[in-house]
């Protein structure tokens, strides 16, 4: 079975995270498989939308934590990166169809997608700081710019799962939809784009999205104290005592 399924059809890549009996949580594998997928998708004058979803009752729990602890740094960073990179760089418009919870990249890669379209029960949370990591995705930069310093450092330092009225009112969604509308709510949007004329789509695309090159050093600058982190007590403990389903020690966390 394929963790990560594509499919093209009517110029829109379908790519749907596949791995529902552990709430879609993210392997290296599966962004790599995302990242080729969005990459192809450039140079495929086919695909003229791309829209993300996750099978199963969640978007995606975020990072598979045991896949992430148990390899060195330049192992999973690559694959991750590649993903990272090519949802950003993505000159088509990209949808996501989000449910369920969208923890850490389930709700950073929010940021870098041009719809986003929530059903009303969704639960989103940046865990970071409760792993003893620090932002990705160039999330510390676009957080504060969409939502306000103070909602930002609420997410971001605080760590605690937030609703869709926050999401929405402070500018990470689109809209929040009743469950049973999501899915026409964005095939219609789906089918609104790909009805509009191609260069003027793309184009007003990169217009809006002007300001990529702080972004992208941002993201390099993230990582490298993401890395430096990885190796800190607090993070080290965060990981041991997930995978050994034992409390945090709080010694280690000061």
């Amino acid at each position: 079975m394929s963790l990560i399924l594509t499919e093209t059809a009517n110029h829109v890549l379908t790519i749907t995270i596949n791995r529902s009996e552990k709430k879609n949580a993210l392997t290296r594998k599966m962004y790599q498989t995302m990242a080729d997928a969005i990459f192809s998708a450039k140079h495929n004058d086919e695909v003229k939308v791309v829209l993300i979803k996750g099978e199963g009752d969640c978007f995606t729990a975020g990072n598979d934590i045991s896949d992430f602890a148990n390899r060195e740094e330049s192992e999973h960073i690559g694959e991750t990166v590649a993903f990272m990179r090519a949802l950003m760089d993505c000159e088509k418009p990209v949808v996501a169809q989000v449910h369920g919870m969208a923890v850490g990249i389930g709700t950073t890669m929010l940021l870098h997608c041009d719809f986003i379209y929530a059903e009303q029960n969704t639960r989103f949370v940046l865990p970071f700081i409760n792993l003893g990591l620090v932002p990705e995705y160039a999330s510390s930069y676009l957080l504060p710019r969409v939502a306000g310093h103070a909602k930002a450092s609420e997410w971001l330092m605080l760590g605690e799962p937030f609703g869709t009225k926050d999401a929405y009112q402070f500018g990470l969604l689109t809209a929040v939809v009743p469950e049973s509308e999501l899915v026409s709510t964005v095939n219609t949007v789906v089918q609104k784009l790909v009805d509009k004329p191609a260069f003027a789509l793309y184009q007003t695309k990169s217009l809006l999205k002007g300001e990529n090159d702080p972004v992208h050093q941002q993201m390099n600058v993230e990582f490298d104290v993401f890395l430096e982190a990885m190796g800190t007590p607090a993070a080290q403990e965060a990981f041991e005592a997930f995978l050994k389903k034992r409390p945090i020690n709080p010694e280690k966390f000061k």
